[in-house]
Formats: C-alpha cells, sequence, structure tokens
C-alpha cells in the first residue's frame, strides 16, 4: 500500500483511525498513517485477544516489535499495562506514533524507531506480553523473532506471546518451550496466543 500525503484521501477500505476499546481511553479514535504492510488489528480481533489477557494485564510490561498504529501496546496502557515499548522502524510512522501517545499523555510508553530484529538483538529486558504481528507479506519474521525471543529470554517464564498471521499460515514456527492457550481466525487474519512454559522446558 503507498504512502501519500495527508493533502489526498485514504486509499479506499484503508482505516484512517483507530479506536481504544476498553479501559480509560475507551472511546477515544486517534489517526493511523499509510504506511505499507501497516494493518491495524481488527477491533473484533483485540476484543477477543484482551479478553483472553484481562487477567494479566494490571501492571504489566508489554512490547510490540511491530507496532505500526499502536493499536495493541495502547490498548494494553488504557487496560492497566504499566508500561509498554513499541518498536517502530518507518519514521513517519513513529512520530504519528509519539504524537498519539501524547495525546493520551500515556506516560507508560515508550517508543524505539528501529528493526524488530536489531532490537531484539540488543540488550534484553523481559517482559510479561509481547505482541509479534509482521506485515503478512514479511510474515517468515515470526519465526525468526521468536527464534531470538526464546533464546535471549524476552519473555518472562509463564509470560505471553501473541501472534498475528495470515490466516492460510497453518503451522506456526514455535518454540518448544511455547505452548498454544488460544487459537482462532477472523477472516484472512490468524490470532494466536501462546505462553512460555514456567519451567523454560518443553512439553511432554
Amino acid at each position: 500500500m503507498p504512502v501519500r500525503s495527508k493533502a489526498k484521501r485514504p486509499a479506499s477500505g484503508y482505516p484512517g483511525q483507530l479506536r481504544i476499546i476498553g479501559g480509560r481511553w475507551r472511546g477515544r479514535r486517534l489517526p493511523v498513517p499509510q504506511a505499507p504492510g501497516l494493518r491495524p488489528t481488527p477491533d473484533r480481533v483485540r476484543e477477543t485477544l484482551f479478553n483472553w489477557l484481562a487477567p494479566y494485564l494490571e501492571g504489566s510490561h508489554c512490547l510490540d516489535l511491530f507496532a505500526g498504529s499502536g493499536a495493541l501496546c495502547l490498548e494494553a496502557l488504557s487496560r492497566g499495562a504499566a508500561h509498554a515499548t513499541l518498536v517502530e522502524k518507518a519514521t513517519h510512522v513513529v512520530a504519528m506514533l509519539r504524537q498519539n501517545i501524547e495525546t493520551l499523555k500515556a506516560t507508560g510508553a515508550e517508543v524505539r524507531n528501529m528493526d524488530a530484529v536489531a532490537y531484539l538483538e540488543g540488550p534484553v529486558e523481559p517482559v510479561d506480553i509481547l505482541f509479534l504481528d509482521p506485515p503478512f507479506a514479511a510474515a517468515d519474521l515470526i519465526g525468526r523473532c521468536a527464534e531470538i525471543v526464546e533464546a535471549r529470554g524476552w519473555v518472562k517464564p509463564g509470560g505471553f506471546v501473541y501472534i498475528e498471521a495470515p490466516s492460510r499460515l497453518k503451522n506456526l514456527p514455535l518454540p518448544p518451550t511455547w505452548e498454544m492457550v488460544r487459537s482462532k481466525i477472523a477472516g484472512q487474519v490468524g490470532y494466536h496466543l501462546t505462553r512460555r512454559l514456567a519451567d523454560g522446558k518443553a512439553a511432554g
């Protein structure tokens, strides 16, 4: 999807804004920039995901490796997460993320303008919840990132990894120490919640 100037109308079907579904910012709408591969998580998918995560959000630390619109981390912060790191390599998308964070006065949010793999190869700060939803055209990054995340200990034992992928991708490349907790399909979107085993050992 081509990047367009603000003066032009958004491409047909492109979401020009996102809506926060629950929590302290419930109902707030924020602008979404256009960028190749940027695909805000659909509202109904996000609602289901955060129903799954509800018991674990309060005080949690979150990381989104492909932040895009920021929908996942901003929703988490709205619902009680203590801190969220949003990693995004597109500079103009980062500018919008920072603007939206300022609009919400989201003091627990931190934006890193860099590549996801490069970020994972840097200093490790283990989190409770990690969001892994690369552009569908780069779905191969799921396996690569998951491998680094597990090898370097980016997710705390018992922590969660949310994966969003094309629904056609049937076998997710997961480390043996991650167990599938919930999995659904909505149209072309497959969304899956996995959990890192508390003892760090593969099941069975």
